[in-house]
């Protein structure tokens, strides 16, 4: 919807010449880049409102025949209208900037106003039709979840998201990507970076509406205006400012004081005026999402500060009952220090009566000892005199005492000298013995040994040639069981060919009978050629008696035949079930011949596989890897993956149960249920 204005509301060419000359001259070097931002800026402006009249006109006029309801198209022209405020605020705040950055001729700081307009309207762009996602903690509602994709789109802005990330100031994600916007500025490749977004809308589609800005053409126009804000120099601190708590309000006295028509025509003005009109519903628009901000946040406030007064009263309550626990622990510990203090006094008098006592009965001892002590001097005297005549006498006595036992050590010595002597010779005769059965018995255990071998070999040999044996009868049997059935069937042939033509022959016989019968009761006369006819006739009945005679013949050799058969096939079945108990010996056989050969490879060793040597898995051979790790089979020494070795026997090498692969588990099994059955 476009509101009809005024042309007396709208100022005049010479009042807007006017005001451009009162303005100060800009420098000579940025006029071209201004006139040209001008031109695009005014072009871009003429083309996006011809588009939105055109789609105002054509593309949301209500039709008659059409499903759309009308609260639909006032929806989707609310969002037109929102996205064209936003793409002239980008338009207007970028033309700011630039002019005011050239004016200036110097780096730009953080506190510059147009600047902080313009990050504060591009958070507005990014923010558009941003689709809310719900978390434990509430609704989250940030457009720096977009931004994050650029790391991985584009490798060189892995430095901006690393830096965004170390910064200890920033606990929001509005202030993460607020700092990634200033250093995306600063290096001066913030419109290559949003292009690299829009190149790959299906990963936005998870952010964004589908109408919303980022998503239609507006985004691409927002991309090539901030090409132009390559010519600024920005030299922006990140951690002094507070970004989390920045309020994002656009002020629009920067942009009602500029005008956009630099030639003075009216067609500029009215343009202006409707930009103004724009952003001052954009503004209210986003007041009125800050207040129901806001209003979400006074009511999270006001169920956390309730959640808070209940924790409060119940801590007040845990708190009255830990200080009456208290007071009851202080009356304790005064009761307790009374008694010790007590205790401690009736033990101090106790003491003082004791120390008494041994002080008396001391000075008593003390007399004691000295009389003792005298007696004991007299004593001392009286038996040293003693001791010097017995020292004489006893020093006889050891010298004659000394000599005899100088002659009992000789003897005793040279007789334990023999008896050790006699010792080692009985230990070194029991060791000879000892290495005696010892080698008798290693020279038994390997005869044992290579006669065992022998015998495995002379049975393994002697059940291959039965093997072949069983084999050739077999063929023989099958032989003879193919010539018996092939007789069997030309038997039955030519007995079913014979027995039709008797039956052919008795047919004829009979008719011919009943023939002559008629012909004996109408014509008696003729007797002669009918005796005749009788000779012959009797001729041919001795001649059908000896034919019957040999079917009888012929039947008995059937039965002889037949008998023979079932001869021959009991005899079939007997040599079938010889041959399933030669296989179940066979299979026997070939079961023993594998556990001689897995003793004979014990007995020689396995070869326990490196861990080097293998890249593969030796069953399945898959590629080692972190997650697919080598494991060592305990009995056969290779090295599998886990899922071909994940079970576990007990081996006899091994007390408990071990992994083991796949192959060899089925292999102990089979030999297990073998020597159990």
């Amino acid at each position: 919807d476009f509101e009809i204005i005024d042309k007396k509301q709208l100022p005049d060419a010479a009042e807007l010449r006017n005001e451009e000359k009162a303005k100060p001259e800009e420098g000579r070097w940025s006029a071209p880049i201004l006139s040209l931002a001008k031109k695009a800026s005014e072009n871009l402006a003429l083309s996006y409102g011809s588009a939105l009249k055109s789609a105002s006109l054509v593309g949301f006029m209500s039709k008659p025949g059409s499903s759309d309801s009308p609260a639909k198209t006032s929806a989707r022209c609310h969002t037109m209208e929102e996205r064209a405020n936003l793409m002239n605020m980008m338009k207007l705040s970028i033309k700011i900037l630039i002019q005011s950055a050239l004016s200036l001729g110097r780096t730009l700081d953080s506190d510059f106003p147009p600047l902080q307009q313009f990050f504060v309207v591009l958070e507005h762009c990014l923010k558009h039709g941003l689709k809310v996602k719900k978390t434990f903690i509430g609704q989250n509602k940030s457009f720096f979840g977009p931004l994050e994709l650029v790391e991985k789109l584009c490798p060189e802005a892995s430095d901006i998201a690393t830096s965004v990330k170390n910064l200890p100031e920033l606990k929001t994600a509005v202030g993460r990507g607020r700092a990634w916007l200033y250093l995306a500025l600063m290096q001066k490749k913030l419109a290559d970076y949003l292009k690299v977004l829009l190149d790959h809308k299906f990963l936005l589609s998870e952010f964004y509406e589908p109408d919303a800005l980022m998503m239609e053409e507006e985004g691409a126009v927002i991309v090539g205006l901030l090409v132009g804000l390559n010519v600024i120099d920005a030299n922006l601190c990140l951690k002094g400012e507070d970004l989390d708590s920045q309020v994002g309000v656009i002020d629009f006295s920067l942009y009602l004081k500029e005008t956009q028509d630099s030639d003075g025509k009216q067609d500029g003005g009215i343009t202006a005026v409707l930009d103004q009109k724009h952003y001052v519903e954009e503004l209210n628009r986003h007041l009125s999402c800050t207040v129901a901000d806001l209003q979400n946040k006074i009511d999270c406030l006001e169920k956390t500060n309730s959640k808070l007064q209940e924790e409060l009263a119940a801590a007040t309550d845990r708190i009255g009952s830990l200080q009456e626990e208290q007071q009851q622990l202080k009356q304790q510990n005064e009761l307790i220090r009374e008694r010790s203090e007590k205790s401690v006094e009736v033990t101090k008098e106790d003491t003082k009566v004791e120390l008494d006592t041994y002080k008396q009965s001391r000075q008593g001892l003390d007399e004691m000892y000295s009389d003792v002590w005298k007696q004991l001097k007299e004593e001392k005297k009286i038996r040293l005199e003693l001791e010097k005549e017995l020292e004489l006498q006893i020093g006889m006595k050891t010298e004659m005492e000394i000599a005899m036992k100088l002659l009992e050590k000789d003897t005793h010595e040279k007789q334990d000298t023999l008896v050790a002597l006699r010792q080692q010779l009985e230990e070194v005769k029991a060791i000879n013995l000892q290495m005696f059965h010892k080698s008798q018995n290693a020279e038994c255990s390997l005869q044992q040994k290579t006669e065992a071998i022998s015998s495995f070999e002379g049975k393994t040999n002697e059940m291959m040639s039965s093997m072949k044996q069983m084999e050739e009868r077999l063929q023989q049997a099958e032989k003879a069981r193919q010539a018996a059935e092939e007789r069997c069937s030309k038997m039955k042939q030519e007995l079913a060919g014979r027995l039709d033509t008797c039956r052919q022959q008795m047919a004829q016989l009979d008719s011919k009978c009943s023939t002559l019968e008629k012909e004996l009761k109408s014509e008696k006369e003729q007797r002669q050629t009918l005796q005749k006819e009788l000779h012959q006739e009797k001729d041919a009945t001795t001649l059908l008696k000896t034919e019957l005679q040999q079917m009888e013949g012929l039947k008995k050799e059937l039965r002889k035949l037949q008998d023979e058969k079932q001869q021959l096939e009991k005899v079939c079945e007997e040599q079938e079930q010889a041959l399933q108990e030669m296989g179940l010996h066979l299979s026997q056989s070939k079961l023993k011949m594998e556990d001689i050969k897995e003793v004979n490879k014990a007995l020689k060793g396995h070869t326990w596989l490196k861990d080097d040597e293998a890249t593969h898995c030796k069953q399945c051979e898959k590629e080692f890897s972190i997650s697919r790790r080598k494991h060592h089979c305990r009995n056969c020494g290779d090295i599998f993956c886990n899922t071909c070795s994940s079970n576990e026997l007990a081996l006899p090498s091994y007390p408990k149960p071990v992994r083991v692969c796949d192959t060899c588990h089925t292999l102990l099994l089979q030999r297990c249920s073998s020597n159990s059955s």
